[in-house]
């Protein structure tokens, strides 16, 4: 089973022989990146207005089960893609060790998560499954048109975060950016659960008394930044990475992604201090504040859309 499942997932031949080309990888140039954020964009904002201007604020469009099947969809494909990047990495660690020692640039393969050797090119397993998972960011901008319908709620961060993280992706294959096997692998665990969580609220289970993926994502930032320190020491201690110009690149949208969330995160637990106060303030019996307790689980737990 162990066996079949490593052959499926990194040593099929279109897994081993895979190749970054613009003319044979789907959604590889850079017209196709520019049209399809635009094209998110401008349908998203287009749609808020449209259901801004002919319902009111607090009208909601039923979908059913569809953010849940999305929500399991997501998740599932995470799941595969982290254990297929897992084996994948594993078989090209053993095949390029050779390729180490003649560049002299990683000798570890905890470094090799970290830096790629200068030279290398987008091709083979991992980069097979740094394409899956770049094909995969288009999935996640559904959620948005969900969030819009259901809430009718459109925040720039959440705009700025879906087209970053596209734009992101491409520049990892574009440029075969150090980093990225270890981004993908902590990035998929993270959407695996977050979206399984979230597909378990969806089917009406009861959810965590913690703003459960708001904490995750805490968890995927912090790891995120130690990760770029151990990429810029690796870069100038071992005489250089590959991709360190797009790397450069998405260090900078990271950091942005970062002070955007910082201060969502301020915001949510100010507002939820509020909240905490008023209920401490207010005279209410015993029985009411059982209620208010009950409720807490339930208001305590706001998602990052």
């Amino acid at each position: 089973m162990m066996q079949s499942l490593k052959y499926w997932l990194a040593e099929h031949p279109s897994i081993v022989n895979f190749r970054w080309s613009h003319t044979q990888s789907f959604g590889s140039t850079w017209s196709f990146l520019f049209a399809a954020i635009a094209v998110y964009i401008v349908a998203v904002i287009t749609l808020h207005s449209f259901l801004s201007l002919i319902l009111s604020k607090s009208r909601r469009i039923p979908l059913g089960p569809i953010p849940a099947i999305h929500s399991l969809c997501v998740s599932l494909i995470s799941a595969v893609i982290f254990v297929g990047i897992l084996y994948s990495a594993a078989a090209e660690i053993r095949d390029t060790r050779w390729f180490w020692r003649r560049t002299k640039t990683i000798s570890t393969p905890f470094q090799w998560f970290l830096c790629f050797p200068l030279g290398t090119r987008p091709s083979g397993r991992v980069f097979f499954w740094s394409y899956v998972f770049y094909l995969s960011r288009f999935l996640h901008l559904f959620r948005t048109f969900f969030t819009i319908l259901r809430h009718r709620k459109l925040t720039f961060f959440h705009l700025f975060n879906q087209s970053i993280l596209l734009w992101m992706s491409f520049l990892w294959l574009e440029f075969s950016q150090s980093f990225q096997v270890l981004a993908i692998l902590l990035a998929t665990l993270l959407y695996s659960v977050v979206y399984g969580y979230r597909f378990w609220t969806a089917i009406g289970l009861p959810s965590a008394c913690f703003p459960f993926v708001v904490n995750c994502q805490v968890v995927l930032l912090a790891c995120n930044l130690i990760s770029h320190f151990g990429v810029l020491f690796l870069h100038f201690l071992k005489g250089g990475c590959n991709g360190m110009g797009a790397w450069g690149f998405n260090s900078v949208l990271n950091g942005v992604i970062l002070i955007l969330f910082l201060n969502f995160y301020v915001k949510m637990h100010l507002r939820k201090k509020n909240v905490e106060d008023i209920d401490g303030n207010s005279n209410s019996s015993s029985s009411s504040s059982s209620s208010s307790s009950a409720h807490g689980c339930s208001r305590s737990d706001i998602k990052l859309e």
